[in-house]
């Protein structure tokens, strides 16, 4: 007799949403890219707000399926409001029969970090512009503490591995504690004395902000893209997957 197969808990991948269609494009993208490297698991997508399907509405069909078993990964790169507060209510709305682990967000991760550098050089930075090249790693911006104390422990981690220097920056108007605009490290880099200035956007998708953020490298070198469907990006969102799985964290809605 056949040993019976465990079944694998859905992924079902959590977005903000925008109205701006090029963030969903963005995401879907990449749910094609992690389905590329998995064959066989089963991926969805749900959406917080602007954007169908709905976190709930995903949750629901499965239940009507009879699934019992899914990982919600947040498409998130670090965690702050969305993470803490409106994920976890959206989940804790999920239909009694169905089990749903909650994976991390995607960051830190050194992945990550390769893929910044792979949009770097597609966008025409050379390796060997590297110790010339002051980069700004633009990010949307948070008030979160602890969001705000990841963005600089990325810069200041990146900044070791042979650039001129790498300065954080924030799309939105930040706290106090956050960090000044996109234009600024520009500006800032360029009088340090940094041959050639680049940004890198760290952010899954186009939208509102990372518009922002491309506005404000208008006196850059280099424009990098969005993370968006990197390879790198879709391997994070396996490890985290894999590592809700086992050992299971605290199942929400069980």
């Amino acid at each position: 007799m056949r040993p019976v197969r465990p079944v694998r808990p859905v992924l079902v991948v959590v977005a903000h949403g925008s109205r701006d269609p090029r963030h969903a494009a963005s995401v879907r993208a990449l749910v094609r890219r992690v389905r590329s490297l998995r064959p066989g698991l089963r991926v969805e997508t749900g959406f917080l707000d602007f954007s169908v399907p709905s976190v709930h509405g995903v949750l629901e069909s499965l239940a009507a399926e009879g699934v019992r078993d899914v990982v919600a990964l947040p498409l998130l790169l670090t965690r702050a409001f969305h993470a803490k507060a409106d994920i976890p209510a959206v989940l804790r709305e999920a239909p009694p029969r169905l089990r749903v682990r909650r994976a991390d967000v995607l960051g830190p991760a050194p992945l990550l970090l390769t893929a910044l550098e792979r949009r770097l050089y597609e966008a025409g930075l050379s390796p060997a512009d590297k110790s010339s090249t002051g980069v700004v790693l633009a990010s949307a911006g948070s008030t979160d503490p602890e969001a705000i104390a990841v963005i600089a422990d990325i810069a200041r981690e990146w900044r070791h591995t042979g650039w001129c220097a790498v300065r954080p920056a924030f799309a939105s108007a930040g706290s106090p504690a956050g960090f000044p605009r996109t234009e600024d490290v520009v500006r800032d880099l360029r009088a340090m004395g940094c041959a050639m200035v680049a940004v890198a956007p760290y952010v899954l998708a186009p939208g509102f902000l990372p518009d922002r953020i491309v506005r404000g490298a208008g006196g850059a070198d280099v424009l990098a893209d969005v993370l968006g469907a990197a390879p790198e990006v879709a391997r994070v969102v396996l490890d985290r997957y894999d590592g809700a799985r086992t050992p299971a964290p605290a199942a929400v809605g069980a």
